[in-house]
């Protein structure tokens, strides 16, 4: 299993998974490359409520959707406020807030449908993309782990929504951790850690790392963590490994943008549709 990167003919590049099958599932991460939107939101920015130009942004998502086969109108996308709201997302929603982001699913942060051709996209700046397939019932999933998301188990809520809405067992959901923030650039303070020692009471050394008198979060095992709880077998679950703080070149972080004095970036974008 890997995680690799793919360019295609619309000279963008896709994160992609080796873990879903091509011919029933239609995914990928957005770079920060190929787009249109000037600095600090350069360039390829698929976020309409960060400060960027609207035109730019849409521009942006239309060569997005159109580089994986669809409309910017086909596309599903939310209001993400951090929460761990799921929304079954159906037919009569394509194109809610793919054009405007006052027609987003509101409060949002994690969708799922079993729709055909219904893209589903999230937005991140060092926040985990988790992305799902149930390949035997044939539904997807995708979810937003920041660290109030993770804490609260919305990648964990999001498999036990398909598994109630479409019949998805732990043992045919494959599932994919994106580019986020690693444990090596995730420091965090005592509110952090004392929510992660309630989440994650066996765990905690698992996902709270200490290093050179700094303490740093591990979202990467947090998620992967409570899929494993829910049942999830481990070689169901591939994570990307990706640091996009390290990586601020490739992908938008927003701990890198801070470092470097800016107040905004721009996001990346995760999508998934069932073919």
């Amino acid at each position: 299993m890997s995680y690799f990167l793919r360019r295609n003919e619309q000279n963008l590049f896709h994160g992609k998974f080796s873990i879903f099958p091509e011919d029933l599932i239609t995914h990928a991460i957005s770079t920060r490359i190929g787009g249109v939107s000037a600095a600090p939101y350069d360039s390829l920015n698929l976020a309409l409520h960060v400060g960027d130009n609207a035109d730019d942004v849409l521009a942006n998502r239309e060569k997005f959707a159109k580089s994986l086969g669809f409309n910017l109108s086909d596309i599903v996308t939310p209001n993400q406020v951090h929460g761990d709201k799921i929304f079954r997302a159906e037919d009569i929603h394509r194109g809610r807030g793919s054009k405007s982001y006052a027609d987003s699913i509101s409060e949002t942060d994690a969708l799922i449908t079993n729709v055909k051709n219904l893209p589903l996209m999230l937005c991140f700046a060092d926040c985990v993309p988790i992305l799902f397939a149930d390949v035997k019932n044939c539904a997807v999933g995708l979810a937003h782990g920041g660290w109030k998301g993770t804490l609260n188990k919305i990648a964990a809520k999001t498999f036990l929504a398909m598994r109630d809405n479409f019949g998805t067992t732990a043992e045919n959901c494959l599932v994919g951790i994106g580019p986020s923030i690693g444990a090596c650039c995730y420091e965090v303070g005592e509110n952090v850690i004392d929510a992660c020692q309630k989440a994650f009471p066996a765990d905690i050394d698992k996902i709270i790392i200490k290093r050179d008198g700094k303490v740093y979060l591990d979202l990467w095992a947090a998620n992967k963590i409570q899929l494993e709880e829910v049942g999830v077998p481990a070689e169901n679950i591939e994570v990307a490994e990706e640091c996009t703080c390290c990586n601020a070149n490739w992908y938008f972080s927003f701990r890198a943008a801070r470092k470097n004095n800016l107040k905004e970036t721009g996001r990346i974008a995760a999508l998934i549709a069932l073919k």
